[in-house]
């Protein structure tokens, strides 16, 4: 009956998801703060209509989030579903093929049916809006067979720093018994994957300071300090020749994988060839003795996100800056924690330099990573619903992005999330042409009433 809905109403499924992503909803620009409040409403507006109670938009420090409920019997179990409404940046918007907020259909090579181009058409509004769709098909075929609540938030791209608070004070409002998310992705079309493990974030920014004004690289240069030189040094020193992080303490807590769960996870289905052809690399890059799978998966890191200094307008001119910046991330791994390891990065990139610059370094957002386990009823729930759609069962694996709140979740409210994602990396998530498959939107949409019903089998009370 589901499936008999979902393909009498796929053009209109479709057409409202175009209709959300139109609308610019980027939280870390400020100029777009109405929009957001539009999408805001345009949400609340879609679960209303899906069937739910108690829907509000619930006002924060920063941006609104979106609450709502379907609490059909409390003797049975309870989904809180999360997801964002907000999305990234466009630019730089003349590497778009089309407007970023105008989307439009096309096939690729990943998605021989056609994907949607847009800014949050996978990151988050797509995937989000499959569990708004899912819960409306349960609700018109009276097929949901527990309760459910939406989280919907309007900060994740900027760190969700307002929604910390506000679970502490709703904690009675979100009782539950599992989180699910749809924001990471599978391994491909034909071989679908859930994520039991994401990696953590310490996101930090530095400056480096020498001459207390430019000058002329003529006049003074080989006799001052660079700040673009020393910071270039002080960065390149953070790696060994084998890509192994120098911080002293940066791997202490590392918890390492014994050689039986590294081959499990190389049995995860990976062509390196098409790897690197979808990048236009020669070659992958990383820390020694490790795979791609298990340097993106289970393994820290330290990059340069930003780097920045002196001239860099059209033409030529000689100056020797007086400062010079980097945003520098590390992705962290259990059992690292973000506040430790911001602290031995600060001690260590202040330790390193010399007398001939000044160093500040100031500790941005950050997060935990997570595992969660296999055999947990939600999990199991959902490899058995994907497994039904698919036709295939999913594999284990572990995510390389972050999504802090996962271990918000899990310290505020004791419960664990299921990455429920349906998206592929090549989505070109957080860059130009950013898109998500037809065929995965549809698929998720299909696939969540059977989570739905296989945790209320595993989980019911």
């Amino acid at each position: 009956m589901s499936k008999t809905y979902l393909d009498q109403n796929k053009d209109r499924l479709l057409n409202e998801l175009l209709d959300l992503l139109r609308i610019p909803s980027v939280s870390a620009d400020s100029k777009h703060h109405a929009d957001m409040l539009k999408t805001a409403a345009a949400v609340k507006s879609r679960l209303e209509e899906a069937g739910a109670d108690k829907v509000e938009i619930c006002e924060t420090a920063g941006f609104p989030l979106v609450y709502a409920e379907k609490m059909i019997d409390p003797a049975k179990p309870t989904v809180v579903v999360y997801g964002h409404y907000d999305v990234q940046p466009a630019d730089p918007l003349n590497l778009w093929d089309s407007p970023p907020f105008e989307p439009v259909i096309r096939k690729t090579e990943n998605h021989p049916d056609g994907a949607i181009f847009a800014r949050g058409a996978c990151d988050d509004k797509g995937q989000m809006y499959m569990h708004v769709k899912a819960f409306e098909m349960m609700m018109k075929t009276n097929t949901l067979p527990c309760n459910v609540k939406f989280m919907i938030e309007g900060e994740e791209e900027v760190g969700s720093p307002n929604l910390g608070p506000w679970i502490i004070a709703n904690r009675e409002k979100l009782k539950g018994d599992v989180i699910l998310i749809s924001d990471t992705s599978i391994i491909a079309n034909d071989s679908p994957s859930i994520d039991c493990g994401l990696r953590g974030l310490a996101y930090m920014e530095v400056a480096v300071t020498g001459p207390n004004r430019d000058l002329h690289s003529g006049v003074y240069g080989g006799g001052v300090a660079n700040p673009i030189n020393v910071l270039c040094k002080m960065i390149a020193s953070c790696h060994d020749e084998h890509n192994h992080i120098t911080i002293p303490g940066f791997y202490d807590k590392v918890v390492e994988l014994s050689a039986e769960e590294r081959a499990e996870m190389a049995k995860a289905p990976f062509d390196l060839a098409a790897y690197k052809k979808d990048l236009a690399v020669g070659d992958v890059y990383g820390e020694k003795n490790y795979s791609t799978i298990e340097r993106t998966g289970i393994r820290p890191t330290l990059d340069v996100n930003g780097i920045w200094g002196g001239y860099t307008g059209e033409g030529a001119k000689t100056v020797l800056p007086s400062k010079a910046f980097a945003k520098i991330s590390m992705r962290l791994v259990p059992d690292q924690n973000s506040h430790e390891i911001s602290e031995l990065f600060q001690k260590h990139f202040e330790s390193i330099a010399p007398a001939s610059v000044q160093v500040k370094v100031t500790a941005h957002h950050g997060g935990e990573p997570v595992v969660v386990g296999i055999e947990s009823p939600g999990f199991l729930a959902a490899s058995k619903a994907m497994e039904e759609t698919f036709g295939k069962k999913p594999v284990p694996t572990r995510g390389g992005g972050s999504i802090p709140i996962v271990a918000l979740f899990k310290k505020e409210l004791g419960l664990d999330s299921i990455l429920f994602g349906f998206g592929l990396d090549s989505d070109a998530l957080h860059s130009p042409n950013e898109h998500y498959g037809l065929f995965n939107y549809y698929k998720g949409i299909e696939t969540i009433p059977l989570f739905y019903k296989y945790y209320t089998e595993l989980a019911g009370k």
